[in-house]
């Protein structure tokens, strides 16, 4: 299994949007990036995903997991970028911020912070851990 990190504008998708979306899931489409597009096909099902709220809020609420892998993202007309299948899995009691992930020490090698613009991102196990245990202080 592997981790990812999934930045989404909270006026456009948010969690609970995807919560409402309920066991089908729904598409995280609309990438344009090329290196998160790569991301999203290296993803499998069952891989879980940090859900990220970006420029409102900047703060990790809740997880996500892929459903189904990468397929051509219907809302692209050149038809080269991907989409993948995510379903809510749960949302953070208390969002873990932007600013505090900075303050981490043990996590300043993140896309997310080295590559802040990036939309789809991986995340290492150790990371991963450490953010879960942030979501429970």
């Amino acid at each position: 299994m592997k981790y990812w990190l999934l930045k989404s504008e909270p006026d456009v998708w948010s969690i609970d949007q995807q919560k409402k979306s309920g066991t089908k899931g729904a598409p995280w489409d609309g990438v344009r990036n090329y290196q998160a597009a790569k991301n999203l096909k290296n993803m499998r099902i069952g891989d879980l995903c940090f859900f990220y709220h970006s420029n409102i809020g900047k703060e990790i609420v809740g997880i996500v997991k892929v459903i189904k892998e990468s397929y051509i993202d219907e809302t692209d007309k050149t038809g080269k970028f991907v989409a993948v299948t995510v379903q809510f899995k749960s949302k953070f009691l208390k969002p873990i911020t932007l600013e505090n992930i900075k303050k981490n020490k043990d996590l300043s090698h993140l896309a997310l912070i080295k590559q802040s613009r990036l939309s789809v991102m991986p995340v290492d196990y150790k990371s991963w851990k450490i953010i879960n245990n942030m979501s429970r202080i």
